[in-house]
């Protein structure tokens, strides 16, 4: 097995147009790394998401960020699994919320979709970091939980106000953020990232 590959520079551009998202990653981050321009900043275009896994989506968005900004590239694909619904959304997590990315619509057709079946749901976490030269390395973080209706909570971001993760009772959306972070699936995979690429 060859040996992960460390990061080093200041610079690491997130390869998203999610405001929230590029946020997150650089409160996460922001111990190791000085600069994160998004692809969003830099004019980048979002390749069409046409992998059928969370870590091979995330691998293609990444390569696509380090290749169009010639620098380190970090991308991240996400998002809620309902066994009760076949595992949907999943992949689909942002599809469901539509062109203008409405996640209380989303939201909606989660409610619909599951009426009075098993709540228990879990979000899943790929990021894959890539270099200009082609080398990516990834990892997968989750967070298990049941889904609560209507929304709570005005924090967070996408399905964050129906998630309960185990043993709270409040959902992402009426947490502290320092709290989630701690917890979240996204956390999850930055601790084991983290540990792969940026510790010496």
């Amino acid at each position: 097995m060859t040996e992960p590959r460390h990061f080093v520079g200041d610079t690491l551009v997130i390869a998203s147009h999610n405001q929230g998202k590029v946020r997150e990653i650089a409160e996460l981050l922001g111990a190791y790394v000085a600069k994160f321009p998004s692809a969003g900043d830099l004019a980048l275009a979002e390749p069409d998401e046409t992998e059928d896994s969370f870590v091979g989506n995330a691998v293609l968005k990444a390569r696509a960020a380090a290749v169009g900004s010639n620098l380190p590239a970090l991308a991240d694909d996400s998002g809620l699994v309902v066994p009760a619904l076949g595992g949907a959304p999943g992949i689909y997590s942002a599809r469901w919320a539509g062109p203008d990315k409405d996640f209380g619509l989303a939201m909606r057709r989660g409610e619909q979709e599951l009426g009075d079946g098993d709540p228990a749901a879990h979000f899943v976490c790929a990021l894959a970091l890539a270099w200009p030269d082609g080398h990516v390395e990834a990892v997968e973080g989750k967070v298990f939980g049941r889904l609560v209706f209507p929304p709570r909570g005005d924090r967070g971001f996408g399905y964050d106000p129906i998630f309960i993760p185990t043993g709270f009772d409040t959902t992402f959306a009426e947490m502290d953020p320092t709290a989630k972070h701690s917890m979240s699936h996204r956390a999850d995979a930055f601790r084991q990232l983290v540990e792969r690429c940026f510790k010496a």
